[in-house]
């Protein structure tokens, strides 16, 4: 997955959507980048602003991602597993490279305007989780972000369930297409050629 992702959805409707009982905090931005305050969901319907990437030791930049087959392997993810939280999202953004250029493609399910990524939140810092990419979005990338189904979603913020019984929800999504949109670049004004 790429380091870039939309939120683009009124606090109100946040709410609703993830059962806040409060309106959720919210950054002034919808594009969020690596190290961006962004909103992060916890057990208990606890919304909180959290820091994009973990510190790590031996890189200089902030670990975003955890790849969903090897977390319980690793010893940067283990002690974070219990740690769970969904990061909401309105679609993310990948590139794919052509034979000419780099293609940005906007990406989301097409059954949710609104849905959550899988993540784990460390002392205001969050990563999102990435699996091997739904067949429909391969040509793209060979990751893409965990999306977890709204009937899965309980059972991964959970604190009940150990890391174990909830590790079968890190797959692709599958309950409705992915949907990805090219975004073209920006046609040059007609008078801008002759200047």
């Amino acid at each position: 997955m790429c380091a870039r992702y939309e939120l683009n959805e009124q606090p109100r409707n946040i709410a609703v959507r993830f059962g806040l009982d409060a309106l959720p905090p919210v950054v002034n931005r919808a594009i969020i980048r690596p190290t961006d305050q962004a909103l992060v969901v916890r057990s208990g319907g606890d919304a909180v602003l959290c820091g994009w990437g973990f510190d790590v030791t031996w890189d200089s930049k902030p670990l975003i991602n955890g790849r969903a087959e090897t977390l319980d392997q690793k010893p940067t993810f283990r002690p974070y597993l219990e740690n769970r939280c969904v990061v909401p999202a309105t679609g993310y953004f990948e590139w794919r490279t052509g034979e000419r250029a780099k293609h940005k493609n906007f990406i989301r399910p097409a059954d949710q305007a609104t849905y959550a990524m899988a993540g784990l939140a460390v002392n205001n810092r969050f990563i999102v989780l990435t699996c091997a990419p739904a067949p429909g979005i391969a040509h793209i990338h060979n990751r893409m972000p965990v999306i977890l189904s709204p009937d899965c979603e309980p059972d991964w913020l959970d604190p009940g369930q150990p890391f174990s019984a909830v590790a079968h929800h890190l797959v692709a999504y599958d309950r409705a297409p992915m949907l990805a949109e090219e975004e073209q670049p920006p046609v040059a004004d007609q008078g801008d050629l002759f200047h």
